[in-house]
């Protein structure tokens, strides 16, 4: 199964909606594709820069594994594995589009970096989406760890599973307060440490890393962390304070 892409001039490769194709099993496209798999990236690169869309076949299979690698490296609120995946294959049609080959670095360096960067910025932006209903009635524009360096807030690891009357989620200045303190006395030391890194942009890997721990143990703490919080979002502000 291969990926076709629709270019309306040569050098035009979109990262736009992708259509499944399967290839006729002639003796010419298997010439063509036997020729293709023994042609270095960024020759291949040149050549769908040029219109050539079975070129992309070749690299997309020579992709699409480091692609999935590195989605599982990062949680994107409010969506499923699929959708890291397909930002990360955004990326990797921005890499396409912009390589030179006369710059210093590889294509794979230049297709890692623009992968890794499009899923930083979807996981950074997603809870700001007007697709995501938590977003459109909570206010979310303040930190509720005053004293720390996070740019995001604490309610930005929510995803959609909160449902109820909007109403209910109008959080003002003073509940975002007290629902910061609540949240500092029900979290571990290690289920801080992982929410503010989170926080900051880190991926799953780059947190286990940083606090010596197993990937894992980073995703189950952070699913802790947002049972507790849907749970704090669900109770009354004088329920909170028993």
């Amino acid at each position: 199964m291969a990926f076709e892409v629709r270019a309306s001039s040569p050098g035009d490769v979109s990262p736009g909606p992708l259509r499944e194709h399967t290839p006729s099993p002639s003796p010419e496209n298997t010439d063509a594709r036997s020729f293709l798999e023994h042609r270095s990236d960024e020759e291949l690169v040149r050549l769908v820069q040029l219109g050539r869309g079975e070129a992309l076949d070749v690299l997309l299979d020579r992709y699409r594994t480091l692609v999935r690698a590195k989605a599982r490296s990062y949680f994107l609120v409010g969506a499923d594995r699929e959708d890291i995946v397909q930002e990360g294959m955004i990326g990797f049609f921005k890499a396409i589009r912009d390589f030179r080959d006369d710059r210093p670095s590889s294509f794979r360096a230049f297709a890692e970096m623009c992968v890794t960067r499009q899923m930083i910025t979807a996981v950074k932006t997603a809870t700001r989406q007007k697709h995501i209903p938590l977003n459109s009635y909570v206010s979310l524009d303040k930190p509720i760890y005053e004293d720390e360096f996070s740019e995001r807030t604490l309610l930005d690891v929510l995803g959609d599973e909160v449902e109820a009357d909007p109403l209910v989620h109008l959080v003002r200045e003073e509940e975002r307060r007290e629902l910061g303190e609540k949240l500092r006395e029900i979290l571990s030391d290690f289920e801080k440490n992982v929410l503010l890194l989170y926080l900051d942009g880190n991926s799953y890997q780059e947190i286990a890393e940083r606090l010596g721990r197993h990937v894992k143990a980073v995703d189950n703490a952070l699913q802790r962390i947002k049972r507790k919080l849907e749970r704090l979002l669900k109770t009354s502000p004088e329920e909170r304070g028993r």
